[in-house]
């Protein structure tokens, strides 16, 4: 019987590396004082971007994934991970790096979050999930968000499409004093559950679902035709993996885990 089922949120609920493009996207379109296509080389050095949109955004994706994993090694702050990026990017953009990190929080609150949250987008699969899991014959499974993200973001992701109230639980790195994947035990205790009564869903094949198996839950793959971290194709997964590719295929999976 599953007691619980864990969600991952980037790239299984919320579209966040979409947004992450489309802000950066923005900013630097700002930054050469036109709208500028993807793809198309802008100025360099201190007169505009050093690259084009889609350059510059893959590099800032790429300093994202750099400097959260430190952040989710103990190595630095939240705040201190955004100000390594920025202190990375700016030169990128041809703007100055200030020695404040006063300064730079500034700019990740005023430039770079208010773009970031207003491209956010929830996949469409979503909440129709959600409802269904709702409606669940007998005894249904609780529902948990399982995330390394910041839980004050995450928080407001859920809460800007109306998902919370669906969710006995957000747990983060800051609640649990983990991350994924060293995470997924103490996710299970703080649900008073065990790992064999638990069902990890997420995009992310090694971590979401690979590591929630050895660490004794069942790991179900989202595979949404795309790699999250690459932007390329999606990783090919042993046949033992549980599969879907939306996730309004899971009530149906989770039942016949019960039968």
């Amino acid at each position: 019987m599953v007691d619980v089922v864990f969600f991952d949120l980037d790239g299984t609920l919320v579209d966040h590396r979409r947004a992450a493009f489309a802000a950066i996207g923005g900013i630097v379109g700002g930054a050469t004082g036109a709208t500028e296509a993807v793809g198309s080389a802008g100025p360099a050095g201190p007169a505009g971007p050093a690259g084009s949109v889609a350059e510059l955004a893959a590099e800032w994706w790429a300093l994202e994934a750099r400097h959260m994993w430190e952040y989710l090694a103990g190595e630095c702050s939240f705040a201190e991970q955004h100000r390594r990026r920025a202190r990375a990017f700016l030169p990128l953009l041809g703007e100055p790096v200030s020695e404040d990190p006063a300064a730079l929080d500034r700019w990740i609150a005023e430039r770079y979050l208010p773009a970031l949250e207003e491209s956010w987008q929830c996949y469409t699969d979503v909440l129709p999930c959600l409802e269904a899991l709702g409606r669940m014959p007998g005894r249904r499974p609780r529902l948990a968000v399982l995330t390394n993200g910041d839980p004050g973001q995450q928080r407001a992701k859920l809460d800007r499409f109306g998902l919370a109230g669906h969710f006995e639980a957000v747990l983060t790195p800051t609640e649990l004093g983990a991350a994924k994947p060293a995470a997924y035990a103490a996710a299970c205790r703080r649900m008073g559950t065990v790992p064999a009564r638990a069902v990890n869903v997420g995009d992310m094949l090694p971590t979401d679902v690979t590591a929630a198996a050895a660490a004794g839950l069942t790991g179900v793959w989202l595979d949404r035709g795309v790699d999250f971290v690459t932007g390329g194709p999606s990783p090919v997964a042993e046949p033992s993996v549980l599969r879907i590719e939306r996730l309004t295929e899971l009530p149906d999976l989770l039942a016949q885990m019960g039968s």
